[in-house]
């Protein structure tokens, strides 16, 4: 195993940033998921760890170890890339045993490791086989094996799933998580732009900015476990990206505020509290309120809005309904069950719990949130 480390790293093409000043600790044996909208630096970011890129300023250290300007065969990783990038005219064993033969090891040696990792990936009955007579998952298996043989101190994985169909990506996902379980003798980063992935198999997610504001692109906008990200966002940036469906934002005006509670005014004069400290806010700032979905409920039961439904998306195990409730704002996604249906223009009540509002200033940046989550620990600044 071996621990990745960043220093203040950052690259440029020519006069434009990609990456800027990153600071991540990787720990041995952790599953580390980068994750962004496209065009934000998570697969350049994997790749200067790789030594397929190299950065303009700062340091990448691999097991202690100063690799920034190290070549890539001296960095102890092993790459599985989004293309699987797999020898057409070679069966799976030779595909597997590639490497280790340019390494010159001994046949017996790499026969060996080739049955183990093999056996690990339900891949024995297919060793002779060429990649053209595969399916996408076993060629996935493949290209990890070809990863796992190396017995690296770092696993990179650059996007391995998305040339997948949408069933095979949620099984191999799985074997992804279950092989870092079993074989977890190395350290796993893993860039995706599928929140869902990232949320599903990381012990901790970096997360890049991208968006309108291009004087952050690049640059962290948060580092936590996945229920961190999801419970304390520390911007609107973060709670719009993670989450599915994504966040409700209202806008909003604080009337008054106290160590645990705000008062706020939404757009069509009705007021409401959140479990917000909005102490360090004059009376009178604009404000956004968001709350998810999920975390709506439906019927007049406490501080509530009214609206008529525009329209339902019904997925089968829950229904979400789009409702209109001011002139001028969003509509309001409310969550309810599968087996909840509501006709275009009827009316109905959406309750909004105080212990379940976030709000964000006109710089985006969460307010600290006054309720307590049961076994979250608020994340670290």
């Amino acid at each position: 195993m071996a621990t990745v480390e960043l220093l203040g790293a950052s690259m440029s093409y020519g006069p434009v940033p990609v990456l800027r000043d990153i600071n991540l600790h990787v720990a041995d044996g952790e599953f580390c998921v980068f994750v962004g909208p496209s065009g934000c630096g998570k697969s350049t970011l994997l790749r200067c760890i790789a030594g397929l890129e190299t950065l303009s300023n700062g340091q990448v250290r691999i097991g202690g170890q100063d690799m920034t300007h190290a070549p890539a065969a001296a960095r102890g990783v092993s790459l599985v890339f989004q293309s699987y990038a797999l020898l057409p005219h070679l069966t799976v064993y030779d595909n597997l045993a590639f490497g280790l033969t340019l390494r010159r090891m001994p046949a017996a040696q790499v026969e060996e490791k080739i049955k183990a990792v093999a056996q690990v990936l339900q891949l024995t009955p297919l060793l002779q086989r060429k990649p053209k007579q595969l399916s996408g998952g076993q060629k996935q298996r493949v290209a990890i094996g070809r990863a796992m043989v190396r017995e690296p101190g770092v696993f990179l994985f650059d996007e391995p799933l998305s040339n997948l169909d949408a069933s095979l990506r949620v099984a191999t996902r799985i074997e992804i998580a279950r092989l870092h379980r079993d074989y977890g003798r190395a350290s796993t980063l893993y860039v995706t732009h599928d929140q869902v992935e990232a949320m599903t198999l990381a012990d901790r997610i970096l997360l890049l900015h991208s968006g309108d504001d291009v004087q952050r692109w690049g640059s962290v906008a948060q580092i936590g476990t996945p229920m961190e990200l999801f419970h304390h966002p520390r911007s609107r940036f973060v709670a719009s990206f993670i989450g599915s469906t994504q966040m409700n934002f209202l806008a909003a005006t604080l009337l008054h505020a106290d160590a645990h509670t705000a008062r706020l005014r939404l757009a069509n004069a009705v007021e409401l509290d959140a479990d917000v400290d909005a102490r360090r806010l004059a009376a009178g700032s604009s404000l956004t309120l968001g709350i998810r979905p999920e975390h709506t409920h439906l019927g007049a039961n406490g501080q509530h809005l009214l609206g008529a439904v525009q329209w339902q998306e019904r997925t089968g195990d829950s229904t979400e309904l789009h409702v209109a409730w001011a002139a001028g704002s969003a509509p309001l996604v409310a969550r309810a069950s599968g087996l909840h249906s509501a006709q275009p223009g009827q009316r109905l009540a959406v309750t909004l719990p105080a212990n379940q509002l976030h709000l964000f200033d006109e710089q985006g940046q969460a307010l600290p949130r006054s309720v307590h989550i049961a076994d979250l620990p608020l994340p670290v600044a």
